[in-house]
Parts: structure tokens; C-alpha cells; sequence
């Protein structure tokens, strides 16, 4: 693992990585922000350092729309490519080694090779694939799960190959046993590629034509308000996540929870409670910890060993309309029961046990309060915004953000991208200058996931350049921010995360208004 070139053109270095802080002539009408430079400066050194990943994104874009089959795995400038996965690391087609902190999302808590997991996998194909029929391992992941998950409300489940499509089959059975339309759903939630509710959102979506009510999260008046709106029994369900992964790791107040579910019974509607990314939480899933009493309950990520997995389960009320032998709805998919995920998946729900899940939320537990304790140290304003406006793009259907703000580039303050790309930010002495734009940074989250955020006017690059920095240090997240931990994640790694980031904070405070 190492950091970036460290050889500068010329003997120099980029603005805001030398020993003194930026001033140059120009016009007042343009300012210079040290920030965008700062920026400039980290893309280069990224493109300069990872040219193999550029020459396989640049050939990616003959066969893919942008060199991409996964929208929220683009970053700016360029996706670094990997070649490899073993424990918690990476290794990228450039050479580099990372610490993985993302997890795939949640969906890689078993990190990238397990021995129980291959094991399992490979002992599931020496009997054959594609059976086109049932085979013993979906039962017997069915039953774990069932078990599992009881007390979070599943009595019967049925598997899908993604969370999106879990959500899709939940929404659509609320709709059937209700015989109504509306679903009320919240702003900032995602529940899969057709069901994503950005603070932002864009009219030309991908989203399934559901006759969709928002409603503000965490906001028990605000709720009740459009609740009351709404045509007598015209609500089907209510979907919510207990904790809004993609929208930034943001908890859910219980309150607010308990809300729902009580009003959701009042109503007739269908409670559903996401939990394709909490779920890893609390042993039985976090409904069951946080008293909830869904109808629906979904699932995904983890629960199938790693391999391409979802599920919904229920009340065998609601579930009994899926029975072929008398209920009223069908549900298909190909590779549902495919033995692949179910192996994985049986293996992979064992290792993740009760003892295992309190170890890996105390460490994420461990990981949040250290970050917040260096924000505390340098002052940095923590104090999550009144009405919380992440960025549009941190919802996972979004593409990453450029982290481009309005530096604008004239005669007298164009910067040549060779004075930007070679320097060494090992031989950084001091802060990036302060100046006019206040923010802060903060963290959010529980047990295992967090998300680290920015605030303010620069919130854009400081979220790009933190992660640019984390990079240079071999530590990979998302370019959004968001942290998963996995099972091969220990308190080294963590205090690796925590030394890179107190680097972060000690150079960058002066552009968060310290």
C-alpha cells in the first residue's frame, strides 16, 4: 500500500499542500477557493497514480453508458478497478491495497473470502446447478431465516435476488390484500433502484408507478398532516426504513417509528419495515429490537452469504396469498432458490451470530465515537443541519458527486494540472487557509453502518476531498461517505480509519469555519 506520486514538478507543490497559504493576484469578481483547488489537486494525483483503472474505465465506455452497470459505483474522476478481495482488502488493477470500509454496501459483511462460505459453495456445485426445480438448501435457508427473524415479525418468507425486488413484491402484496392504492413512503428513503425518494428528486426516474404520498422523516407533525390528507381507506401501506441507509446512515427516532406503526393499524394499512441494510444490527433484526410489530418485513444484502440475495417476509395472513396450492398472487424469478446464494446463505447466517453482531456494532460503536471525538478536539462544528439536505446524489440510484464547486479559472488564476498531480501529501505542514465558507463535518449512523457528512457551502468538495484523502491513506469507503463494516474488520483497522481521518481534519478544519 501507498500513497500517492510524491515526486512534484519542479520541485513544487499544489495550492493548499505547501507550507503557506494560498494568496494569488486576480480579479476580486473571481475568488480564489482553496478548497477547488485542493480538489484539483487530489484528482490529479488519483488519475497520475491509478492509470490501469483509467484505461479500464476509458474501455468500459465502449460496452457500458459511462463505463458503468452500477450507477452508485462511479466515482469522480474515475472508478478505481479491483482484481482481488481476500479478508478486509482490496487490490486495485493499479497494484494499491485498501482497507475495505464499505463492505459492498452492507451486503459484504462476510468480507471477500470467507473459507466456511467457499467451502460451502463449492461443495453446493459439485452436485449441479439450475435445477429448475426445488432443492434442500432454500428449505433449509428458509428455515434459518424464519427462525431468525421471527420475532421481527417473518412467519413465512419467499426469496427474490435483490432488496429492490423484495420491496417490489412487498409493496405489491399491500396492495392486494388491501384493495387500495396509495403508499406513503418518505423523503430521503431508498428501497431499491424503482423506489428511490431523493430530498431532491428528479421527475424522469426509474421509479415503479405506485400512487407514492412523501412524507418528511422523523417528523411525527409533519406525518400526521398528510395522513390526515388522504382519502378515507385509501392507504395501502406504509414502507419505511428504520434507519435510511442510502440517504446517509440517518437513525430513525423511535418515536417516530412507533408513529407509524400505530397509525398504519389505525388506517388498515400494511406496516413494512425495510431492512435489507438494518438487519445486520440486531440478532432477530431491528424491528424485533426496537419493539416494532411490522406486517411486512424485507430483507437483503448479508442474509445470502454475500451472493446476489433478497427476500419479504410476514404475517402468514398476508404471506398465505403467495401459496400456489390456493393463494391469490404469483411470484417468479429464476434464480431464487438458485444453490449458490442458498449454500452461501446458510453458512453465512450461521457465522454471523448473536456473539458476532455485538462485536462488529461495538466496533463500529468504537469507530463513531472516535471520529466524533477528533471533531470534537479541533472544534469542528458537529451539529447535524435543522432540516438535513444531504446532497442528492448520496441516494445509492444517484450517480457520486463530482465535488466540483465554482472555482472559476482565469488568466491569473489557471492552474496547470502538472502542478498538481505529483505532490507528496506526506510532506503536508500546514492547514488549508481559512476563509469565508463556514460548515462542519459529522457523523451518523448506529452500531456497524455510519456515514460521514459535511455541511455548509463546500460540503460538496470537503466530501470529495475527504474521500480522495482516505484513499491516498488505503482506506476505501463510499465517495458518499458511507461506512460498512465487515467480520474481518478489528480494532487495527479501525485505528488506521481514525489516524487518516484526524490527518483529514487537522489540514482541511480551516475550510470547515474552524
Amino acid at each position: 500500500m501507498s500513497l500517492y506520486p510524491t515526486a512534484g514538478v519542479n520541485g513544487t507543490h499544489p495550492p493548499g499542500e505547501s507550507g503557506n497559504p494560498i494568496t494569488l493576484p486576480g480579479n476580486p469578481d473571481f475568488p480564489f477557493d482553496p478548497l477547488s483547488a485542493a480538489l484539483s489537486s487530489s484528482q490529479a494525483r488519483y488519475t497520475v497514480a491509478n492509470p490501469k483503472s483509467l484505461e479500464a474505465h476509458n474501455e468500459a465506455c465502449k460496452d457500458f453508458p459511462g463505463g458503468n452497470t452500477r450507477t452508485v459505483l462511479h466515482s469522480s474522476p474515475f472508478p478505481i478497478t479491483f482484481v482481488k478481495g481476500e479478508g478486509c482488502e482490496l487490490t486495485s488493477l493499479d497494484g494499491d491495497v485498501y482497507i475495505d470500509f464499505l463492505g459492498e454496501f452492507t451486503a459484504g459483511i462476510y468480507g471477500h473470502s470467507n473459507p466456511a462460505i467457499a467451502a460451502a459453495v463449492s461443495e453446493a456445485m459439485k452436485s449441479g446447478w439450475n435445477y429448475g426445480g426445488p432443492n434442500m438448501y432454500e428449505r433449509a435457508l428458509a428455515r434459518k431465516v424464519t427462525k431468525r427473524f421471527y420475532p421481527s415479525g417473518i412467519e413465512l418468507v419467499r426469496f427474490t435476488n435483490s432488496g429492490t425486488e423484495a420491496n417490489t413484491m412487498a409493496l405489491a402484496a399491500a396492495v392486494a390484500y388491501t384493495g387500495r392504492t396509495k403508499v406513503l413512503a418518505f423523503k430521503n428513503g431508498y428501497h431499491g433502484g424503482t423506489l428511490s425518494f431523493p430530498l431532491t428528486s428528479n421527475k424522469i426516474n426509474t421509479n415503479l408507478p405506485h400512487d407514492f404520498i412523501l412524507a418528511p422523516y422523523n417528523n411525527i407533525s409533519g406525518t400526521q398532516t398528510i395522513l390526515d390528507s388522504l382519502p378515507k381507506d385509501s392507504l395501502a401501506a406504509i414502507i419505511v426504513e428504520s434507519i435510511q441507509g442510502s440517504g446517509g446512515a440517518i437513525p430513525g427516532n423511535e418515536d417516530f417509528l412507533h408513529f407509524l406503526n400505530t397509525s398504519a393499524n389505525k388506517l388498515g394499512a400494511l406496516f413494512i419495515v425495510d431492512e435489507v441494510i438494518t438487519s445486520r444490527l440486531s440478532y432477530h433484526g431491528l424491528s424485533s429490537e426496537l419493539s416494532l410489530t411490522p406486517d411486512l418485513v424485507t430483507l437483503g444484502k448479508w442474509v445470502g452469504g454475500g451472493m446476489t440475495f433478497g427476500a419479504f417476509g410476514g404475517r402468514k395472513r398476508v404471506m398465505s396469498m403467495f401459496d400456489p396450492r390456493d393463494g391469490v398472487l404469483a411470484h417468479s424469478g429464476t434464480f431464487n432458490n438458485n444453490v449458490v446464494t442458498m449454500a452461501a446463505g446458510c453458512t453465512g447466517i450461521d457465522l454471523y451470530n448473536e456473539a458476532e453482531v455485538k462485536r462488529l456494532n461495538a466496533l463500529g460503536d468504537s469507530l463513531r465515537t472516535g471520529l466524533q471525538a477528533i471533531l470534537l478536539r479541533y472544534q469542528i462544528n458537529q451539529e447535524q443541519p435543522a432540516t438535513f439536505k444531504p446532497c442528492p446524489q448520496k441516494n445509492e440510484l444517484e450517480s457520486p458527486f463530482t465535488g466540483t464547486q465554482c472555482f472559476i479559472s482565469t488568466p491569473d488564476t489557471a492552474l496547470s494540472v502538472e502542478s498538481l498531480s505529483l505532490s507528496d501529501p506526506r510532506n503536508t505542514k500546514s492547514k488549508i487557509a481559512h476563509h469565508s465558507r463556514k460548515g462542519g463535518m459529522w457523523v451518523s449512523g448506529r452500531g456497524s453502518i455510519m456515514n460521514v457528512h459535511f455541511s455548509g457551502e463546500s460540503e460538496k468538495s470537503l466530501q470529495s476531498i475527504f474521500w480522495h484523502y482516505m484513499m491516498e491513506r488505503g482506506i476505501y469507503l463510499a465517495q458518499r461517505g458511507f461506512v460498512a463494516l465487515n467480520i474481518e474488520t478489528n480494532e487495527n483497522h479501525v485505528e488506521k480509519f481514525l489516524k487518516a481521518a484526524e490527518g483529514f481534519v487537522g489540514m482541511y478544519q480551516g475550510g470547515m469555519g474552524h
